[in-house]
C-alpha cells in the first residue's frame, strides 16, 4: 500500500465523531439545564465530558453533584440544533454574545418534556434513547491556548449511577443488560455537521460478547 500524502493544516475543531449527549445539570432554583455535547469518552461506568468554563454546565456542576447524561437519536437532530444556540447564562457570556441567546427554559423551548427520575434532582430527556442518572466526582481544569481563547473548560468525571435505555434497543429477555448494535444508531457530530451511524457492520471487537 502506499503511503498516504498529507498536509499540516489548522482544522478549527478536532471532532472526528462522536455521539451528541445532552447532559441535564440542576440551576440555583430547581429547574433543569439541558445542553448539548459533543466531546465525551467513556471508561467503564465513569464518562468524561468537556465543558466549557463560561457555560451554566460547568457552573451548576460546580455547585451539584446530581446530572444526566443522555445520548440523542438521529431523529432528535433539529431539536438538538435548537437548543444548541442557547444559553442558561444571564447575562450571556461575551465569547458567546454574537452566536448564543439566554433561555431559561431550554426542556420546554426543545419540546422535550421534563420528568424527575428516581435521583431526586435532575431531570432526564424522555426523548432520548439512552438516558443515564450520575454523579459528579471530580471537576479538572484543561488548558491549552486555543482552549484559552474560548474561555478554558472543564473536563467532569461523572458516574453513571442508573441506565435507562429505550425497550426497542434491548436484545431481549435472554440479554436483558445488552443493547442492540445492530440498532442502536445515535445522533453523531462530525465536524460540526450531524450523522448518524452506517446501517452495515464492518466486524466487533476481540472483547465483544456476543
Amino acid at each position: 500500500m502506499a503511503a498516504l500524502q498529507v498536509r499540516t493544516i489548522e482544522p478549527k475543531i478536532l471532532y472526528f465523531g462522536a455521539p451528541v449527549a445532552l447532559i441535564s445539570s440542576l440551576n440555583e432554583d430547581g429547574a433543569t439545564n439541558l445542553a448539548p455535547r459533543s466531546s465525551f469518552w467513556a471508561p467503564g461506568w465513569t464518562l468524561v465530558p468537556g465543558v466549557l468554563d463560561e457555560t451554566k454546565t460547568a457552573e451548576n456542576l460546580a455547585r451539584h453533584p446530581e446530572c444526566a447524561v443522555n445520548i440523542a437519536s438521529p431523529e432528535l437532530c433539529n431539536n438538538v440544533e435548537e437548543l444548541a444556540a442557547l444559553t442558561g447564562k444571564n447575562p450571556v457570556p461575551e465569547t458567546k454574545a454574537k452566536q448564543f441567546r439566554f433561555e431559561p427554559e431550554k426542556f420546554k423551548k426543545c419540546r422535550s418534556d421534563a420528568v424527575r427520575e428516581q435521583l431526586g434532582a435532575t431531570s432526564t430527556s424522555p426523548r432520548c434513547p439512552v438516558q443515564m442518572e450520575a454523579r459528579v466526582h471530580n471537576l479538572h481544569r484543561i488548558g491549552g491556548a486555543k482552549l484559552e481563547q474560548l474561555g478554558g473548560g472543564i473536563a467532569a468525571e461523572v458516574e453513571i449511577v442508573r441506565v435507562h435505555v429505550a425497550n426497542d434497543f434491548v436484545l431481549g429477555d435472554s440479554y436483558i443488560d445488552y443493547i442492540d448494535p445492530a440498532k442502536w444508531s445515535p445522533l453523531m457530530y462530525n465536524l460540526r455537521h450531524d450523522f448518524r451511524l452506517a446501517e452495515h457492520e464492518l466486524g466487533k471487537t476481540f472483547r465483544a460478547e456476543r
